[in-house]
């Protein structure tokens, strides 16, 4: 990677977390599974363009899950603090940075982290995802989600064990496992993620390829506005079908454990205005909990 590129300098703009020095080359052949489309997602843990497309990555896997396998791969955005310009030279460069971000998607997004407890890499929890998958590939989604909360909210640097041991306690994973795999077999599971981003000239996060059987393609780069992901779903796979879903809160948080304003807002069709409101008046009413941060809040289901 080149030294004087910082790969934390996410542009709003473009919806993108570049990776630097990387060039685009032709995607190698990749087979669909068993539903008509694959989406291979290049993403990374610390990513905060990957945080905005939470809402429309929520509605592609509500709307079109039964046309799709998403395959989560990650990319090794952060390697370690080897960067010299760029605006970005030191882990407390990051904070105010991130606090744009967060204005720019509407996602909350705390930057204090970089100043109380930065994170040396994002190599870490990257590996500890790909142990996730290991166990059970849809619990280490919740297990993903569960550690940009904590690091984007909670401020909690992720890269220490004893955060990814908590969050993996979380979704209900088993732990000790996590552990050995996170010292064993997942290292080489991320090293042939970041193989494989370089064979396909990933160049930033998010990335997402929609590959049919015919190894058709279609690539969505950077955050974008969900028709961009639908019209890669419709051209891929013309017949696939808009599955209608419930769109009231409790039926949400039925779905997701958590839902920040702008998700609920964007699932559900509530004005933005008034879905801060809604969401309140649940915590009331003692059936959701909210955790506040200067950038915006988080409402989880009780236990």
């Amino acid at each position: 990677m080149n030294k004087n590129q910082n790969p934390l300098m996410c542009d709003p703009e473009t919806g993108v977390c570049a990776v630097p020095g990387s060039e685009t080359t032709t995607i190698s052949p990749v087979q669909a599974d068993a539903k008509p489309v694959k989406v291979i997602y290049f993403t990374d843990p610390i990513c905060s363009s990957c945080w905005g497309i939470e809402p429309q990555l929520r509605k592609l896997k509500l709307e079109y899950g039964q046309s799709l396998d998403i395959e989560y791969r990650m990319g090794g955005l952060l390697p370690d603090w080897g960067y010299d310009s760029g605006g970005i030279s030191k882990p407390s460069d990051v904070a105010s940075h991130w606090d744009e971000v967060s204005e720019h998607y509407d996602m909350p997004i705390d930057g204090d982290v970089w100043l109380e407890d930065p994170l040396s890499s994002s190599y870490p929890p990257s590996i500890a995802f790909k142990a996730a998958q290991m166990q059970d590939p849809e619990t280490a989604v919740e297990y993903l989600r569960v550690l940009r909360e904590m690091l984007f909210l909670k401020k909690k640097n992720i890269a220490k064990w004893e955060v990814m041991e908590a969050a993996a306690t979380q979704v209900g994973l088993d732990t000790a496992r996590l552990r050995r795999d996170f010292e064993g077999e997942a290292n080489e599971l991320f090293r042939e993620d970041l193989k494989l981003a370089m064979e396909f000239g990933v160049r930033g996060f998010p990335t997402m390829f929609f590959v049919d059987g015919d190894v058709n393609r279609e690539l969505v780069y950077g955050t974008k506005p969900y028709p961009f992901y639908e019209t890669a779903v419709l051209k891929l796979n013309p017949s696939a079908e808009k599955k209608e879903y419930a769109k009231d809160v409790t039926s949400l948080f039925g779905v997701f454990d958590s839902l920040t304003a702008k998700e609920f807002s964007f699932l559900s069709g509530t004005r933005r205005d008034d879905a801060k409101g809604v969401l309140d008046g649940l915590v009331a009413e003692g059936k959701l909990e909210k955790t506040v941060t200067k950038n915006g809040s988080l409402w989880t289901k009780k236990p």
